[in-house]
This record gives C-alpha cells, sequence and structure tokens, in this order.
C-alpha cells in the first residue's frame, strides 16, 4: 500500500448546525465553525475524556486514524450459482476500518454502499472508482463515507455486486442475485456465511472486528439495492439510507403499461457487467430479455424484483431522500415505498428535493453530513443525540430554502377528489369540487411534451385537455401520491394517456430538464474527512442551477390504455368503446402559492419520457368519468378556502415559459 500521511491540517472540517424548528432554512454558522476547528485538533485522548466528561456519549468524533486504516478485502460466499459454471459466486467486498479499536478489543460498526459502478461507471459527481495497490488492497473507496466515518469509529465496506467489478455472477438487475449479494455480506458481518481471503481460495476469514450492525447506503441502484435487501429483512441490518432508489424495477421500466423511453434490463446488465460476466452470461441475459417484453405486461421477473410487497418483512429504520424531479428513478418509487413502509410501522425520516437525480451531498452538503452522521450515531451506536423527535421531513420549497414538516404527509393531508369540467370558453376547461358533465377530446401527437402542453394551457390546442381553477386565494399543499381515472374513448385500437399537474404562474425553481438536473459544479473544493495520497477527502462545491419559468410540471403519471383491466395482459381496444383507468402520479410535496392556478392536463404520448403507441389515436374524455384523486393538506376544506372569492373566467391565452423539454436520457440508474 502507497505510504500516506494525515491531511488533517488542510482539511476543512464541516461545518454543523441543528434543525430543530418546523420551519427552517440552514445557515452557516461562524461560531460552529470555531467550535468544529477546535475539535478538529484535539487529540484522540482528548477527545475521548470530552466525551467521558459530557457523560453519555451523543457525537462520535474523529480520535481515529485513517491513513492506518485497515485495509483489506473478502469474498463472500452467496451460496448462488449464477454463472453456472458449478460453483458457487462470490462477491467481493472491500473494507476500510480503524485499526485501534480492534487493538482495544472493540467492535465497531459498519456502513456498506453495494454497488455495479465501483468499476465500469464511477459514483459521484466525479464519477471515482475503485482503485487498488499491488497487493491488491483499495486504496481509494468512492465518495466521502470512508474518509469522514472511519475517523470516528465506523467501518465502511464497498461491495462489489454479483458479475461486476471482482465478484463472480452474472448482474440480474435488482433480482435474487443482485440481493443476495449483499445480502450475503449482511450474513457474513453477523456470523452467517463464510467468506474468504481471495476470490479462488480455501482460507477462510471472519468478521471478529464488527459487533455486526451495519447500515446500508447509495444512490439509484445502489439505493434499490439497499431497499431490496430491507424487504429480505436480513438480522443486522439497522438502517438503510437509499437516495433515489427503485422500489419496483417494474416501475422503472413500464408505467401502468406505458412502455417508459426504451431499453430494458438486458441492455442495463450489459452496461455494467464485467468482462469475465459478458463471457458467461449469456443465458442470464436471455432469461431477462423474455421476462421483461415490451408490452407492458407484468410477468414473474416483475415479481421477483418488486420490493414493495415485502415492506412488511423491513426490520431496518429508512432515511429516503429523493428529488421531486427525478425523471430517471420517478418519484413514484419512494411514494409507494413509504406508504408501504408507513402501513407497517417503519421508522422513517425523509428529504425531498427540487432536484432531478442528484444526491444530497451535491445540494445540500453541510446540512447533510450533518444529518447523515447523526443518523448513523443513533441508529448504529445508539446514540441519544434527539434526530429521533426532530421533524420527519426536510423539503425544500425554493432552491437553497427549505422547511420542516413533523410528519409526512401532514396529518391533515386527505385525498380530496377534484372534477375536471367544460370552462367558458372553448378548450379550457375548469377543475373544482363539483361533478360535471361533457366530453373533451384531444388527438396523440408523438412529438409534443408535457413542456408543450403546458406552455399552451391558457389556449385550446389539439393535443391535450387542459383544467384549471380560477387563481388562488391562499396557498394550497399537495403532499403524497395523486390518482387521475380517466374515462376514454379511442378512435383506434391502441392508446397512451398521460396525466400532469402544472403550477401555474412565475417562479424561480432549480433547473431540473438541465444536464446536470439542478446543480451546477464549480471549481473549489471543500473536504469532508481524511484524507490519504491515494483518497481525498475533497471534493467539488456546487451551487443551484436556476430557472425563471410562468409554469411548474411537479407532478405526472402514465398508462397505457390496452391495461385498463389488468397489468398482466394488454388487450387492443375497440375504437367506440370507452374506457375506464386510473393513473398513479407520481408523489410530491408542493405548494401551489396564492395568485397562481392549480391544472389538470390530459394528453397521450408525453414525449421522450414514454413510448408512443402503434396507432395515433384520438381519444374522447367522458368528464363525468374523470377524476382526480389529489392528496390536500387540510383535505376538501382547503381546497374551498383556496378558490374562495376568485373569478372562474378563462385565463387570456399566452405562450408560457418554463424550463427546456427534458432529455431522453439514457435508461441507467446512476
Amino acid at each position: 500500500m502507497p505510504k500516506s500521511t494525515p491531511t488533517r491540517t488542510r482539511t476543512h472540517p464541516r461545518i454543523r448546525t441543528r434543525i430543530r424548528t418546523r420551519f427552517t432554512i440552514w445557515r452557516a454558522s461562524v461560531t460552529a465553525v470555531a467550535v468544529i476547528l477546535t475539535a478538529a485538533f484535539l487529540t484522540p485522548a482528548a477527545a475521548q475524556a470530552a466525551g467521558r466528561d459530557s457523560g453519555t456519549p451523543r457525537e462520535s468524533r474523529p480520535v481515529y486514524s485513517y491513513a492506518h486504516a485497515i485495509r483489506e478485502s473478502v469474498w463472500v460466499d452467496t451460496g448462488l450459482d449464477g454463472d453456472g459454471d458449478g460453483k458457487t459466486d462470490r462477491v467481493a467486498a472491500d473494507i476500510v476500518r480503524p485499526a485501534e479499536p480492534a487493538r482495544q478489543g472493540r467492535k465497531v460498526p459498519v456502513i456498506m454502499d453495494a454497488s455495479p459502478y465501483f468499476s465500469c461507471c464511477g459514483r459521484g459527481n466525479e464519477s471515482q472508482v475503485k482503485t487498488y495497490d499491488a497487493q491488491g488492497r483499495v486504496v481509494q473507496m468512492p465518495l466521502f463515507y470512508d474518509n469522514y466515518f472511519v475517523p470516528r469509529g465506523y467501518a465502511f465496506v464497498g461491495v462489489d455486486l454479483a458479475g461486476t467489478n471482482r465478484s463472480d455472477g452474472c448482474a440480474d438487475v435488482g433480482g435474487r442475485s443482485d440481493i443476495q449479494s449483499a445480502k450475503a455480506v449482511v450474513d457474513w458481518l453477523n456470523g452467517r456465511a463464510r467468506a474468504y481471503t481471495s476470490r479462488t481460495g480455501t482460507q477462510t476469514v471472519e468478521a471478529t472486528w464488527t459487533n455486526g450492525a451495519t447500515g446500508m447506503i447509495g444512490k439509484s441502484w445502489d439505493a434499490t439495492i439497499a431497499n431490496g435487501v430491507a424487504a429480505t429483512g436480513v438480522k443486522g441490518l439497522k438502517t438503510i439510507v437509499p437516495i433515489s432508489g427503485i422500489s419496483s424495477w417494474y416501475d422503472y421500466y413500464f408505467a401502468r403499461g406505458a412502455p417508459l423511453y426504451g431499453g430494458g434490463p438486458a441492455e442495463l446488465a450489459g452496461y455494467v457487467e464485467s468482462d469475465a460476466a459478458k463471457a458467461h452470461c449469456a443465458a442470464v441475459q436471455k432469461k431477462l430479455t423474455d421476462g421483461s417484453p415490451r408490452s407492458g405486461d407484468w410477468t414473474p421477473l416483475w415479481t421477483e424484483r418488486d420490493y414493495v410487497k415485502d415492506a412488511a418483512k423491513v426490520r431496518a429504520s429508512v432515511f429516503l431522500v429523493h428529488g421531486m424531479q427525478d425523471l430517471n428513478v420517478r418519484t413514484k418509487h419512494f411514494g409507494q415505498w413509504w406508504d408501504a413502509l408507513a402501513k407497517h410501522g417503519v421508522k422513517r425520516k425523509i428529504w425531498l428535493s427540487q432536484t432531478g437525480h442528484v444526491d444530497p451531498f451535491d445540494y445540500r452538503r453541510g446540512a447533510w453530513v450533518d444529518t447523515l452522521h447523526r443518523w448513523f450515531d443513533h441508529e448504529l451506536l445508539g446514540y441519544d443525540n434527539g434526530i429521533d423527535r426532530e421533524p420527519m421531513a426536510d423539503i425544500e420549497r425554493h432552491p437553497d430554502q427549505w422547511v420542516t414538516s413533523r410528519v409526512w404527509p401532514p396529518q391533515t393531508t386527505r385525498t380530496t377528489v377534484l372534477h375536471p369540467a367544460p370552462g367558458t370558453g372553448p378548450g379550457v376547461g375548469t377543475l373544482g369540487l363539483r361533478p360535471a358533465t361533457g366530453t373533451s377530446a384531444f388527438t396523440d401527437d408523438p412529438k409534443l411534451s408535457e413542456t408543450d402542453w403546458a406552455a399552451h394551457l391558457t389556449a385550446p390546442t389539439p393535443e391535450k385537455a387542459g383544467f384549471l381553477t380560477a387563481p388562488l386565494t391562499r396557498d394550497l399543499r399537495l403532499s403524497g401520491s395523486s390518482t387521475v381515472t380517466v374515462t376514454a374513448t379511442p378512435t383506434t385500437a391502441s392508446a397512451h394517456l398521460s396525466a400532469v399537474l402544472v403550477d401555474l404562474g412565475p417562479d424561480t425553481i432549480r433547473d431540473y430538464a438541465d444536464a446536470a438536473e439542478g446543480i451546477t459544479t464549480l471549481k473549489n473544493r471543500t473536504c469532508w474527512g481524511e484524507s490519504t495520497a491515494g483518497d481525498s477527502a475533497c471534493f467539488k462545491e456546487t451551487k443551484a442551477k436556476t430557472a425563471t419559468v410562468d409554469y411548474t410540471v411537479f407532478s405526472r403519471g402514465w398508462a397505457d390504455l390496452g391495461h385498463y383491466a389488468s397489468l398482466g395482459k394488454g388487450v387492443p381496444l375497440t375504437p367506440g368503446k370507452a374506457y375506464t383507468m386510473t393513473l398513479r402520479l407520481a408523489a410530491t410535496d408542493h405548494v401551489v402559492p396564492k395568485g397562481h392556478r392549480l391544472a389538470l392536463i390530459i394528453a397521450g404520448t408525453d414525449k421522450d419520457l414514454i413510448d408512443p403507441p402503434s396507432t395515433t389515436p384520438t381519444l374522447t374524455i367522458d368528464l363525468a368519468g374523470t377524476t382526480a384523486g389529489l392528496p390536500l393538506v387540510g383535505g376538501a376544506s382547503a381546497f374551498t378556502h383556496a378558490t374562495s372569492g376568485s373569478t372562474g373566467r378563462t385565463p387570456t391565452p399566452t405562450d408560457l415559459n418554463g424550463v427546456r423539454v427534458p432529455g431522453a436520457a439514457r435508461h441507467v440508474p446512476a
């Protein structure tokens, strides 16, 4: 291993603060900086003494050497033979742990990230990959977790999923092999599985240095694995921190039968597999292809990869993080997972940002590191630091402006049924509490997207049906998941539906449609932990990338009308026959401000977000059979108060400005 030295003297310590009030914007504190600068130069003995003097520990402190941490690799037997070579697969787990506790006879908890991206694609804003020395020991572990937490008495374990980097087996994209890759490591950490000192050798190794308490963390696919392992109920997994994670792989590729912009799990497996796996995993690739037809039908492959159904098995607490404008792993994933966990009484915490598919380290760095530190201290070390008594939810209301909610969704949230109705002018309807009659029609135009529809929301256009409230006289908050039930008569044998909710009014928001999905990466770096010559704890800073808009699309959902009766099998439609189907919209927490309008748009193909049907139908909507069930804080009375006293006149037709059309991203949860 290369010679390395600590970098305490040039490391910028984190800025710490506490978020205790219900509505708080995080600010840096000069006093806090001074306190942490003082603490950063305490000797280990002095820091430990400070902990003893204060009674019960409330915070783990950086008293252990990162430069002299133990770095080792083990290969854990999964018990599966995914590549069919007649031997059970072993997955590589690279470990960085403090040396001092083992010498003192004390055991440490584990923070673990199980990922397919440690060699092929990288992690974080700077696409870091694992690097190794001549003896095969890990030198650079991506991200800041090891730099920051190892000096504080945690071990960090980076697991290569089966079929990736230095692991055996095949990538099966959220299936049994993927989940078992990480679960087997949790089992080994708790003395229930076997590991070896090499990929092919016979010398076994035990995790005698850990107490088995494990917390999993990661973004996107990594977060998905954390969800899946938690859904097995494995003992020893105390908490998970899924950032932009998938909860059901069907919903990654389809929305109630409507195909979501191209690709499939076989393609994704090929994207991450090692060269060795590519040479031996053709059978697994074929199974993935055959089990995931682009018809949108639910198959047994999707049942295996649905973690929501197993939420009752979850023993771990969950600190969930998601961008409310994530069009890669859409927010339906966190919404249905959150609701299922709540149903079964799982301890939960949540952060919701205005970004797209972005890690909180890159949009709220100081508060994120502080909160994550306190969460792991509480969940893995058992420290009574009060985080469990703080508000459940942090929500970004405007760029870099955050509020909190004691519980999420708020206890006064009620599903409120709104009805679209004809307006006073042609082509622009209204949205209110009273049931309506009549019809509205549109013709699918696959060249147009939700931004095109919303830009012309106040004018009649042939590709959409729009329904607006009058200007609000009070703020109106939606918190949770919405549904839109549509009764539609198509003119062709196939049809796709889209429903989007729009906040019609001027605002400045994070530019989620930009390539960086709401952030700008800067050149300067700040440091979060200790560095070595081969693994820096210093990362490029970011700032919010904003856009000034006339409207904001804040929730969306899609469906294939041919799956109206069942997700198991889509059927051709009979032209001229009416069908009723419910679309499940993405979860959100959004306030439509006083003076703005709330709008519902119903249309066909949402360009670049779902694939078009095989025909180009015109659909006639029966307004009597069409409703929107919205999670309004305060319920129907809040809607009544927010719309009372306002005029219902049709707005003047105007071209409205929004974000650019969200691009057709490659279908990779990365």
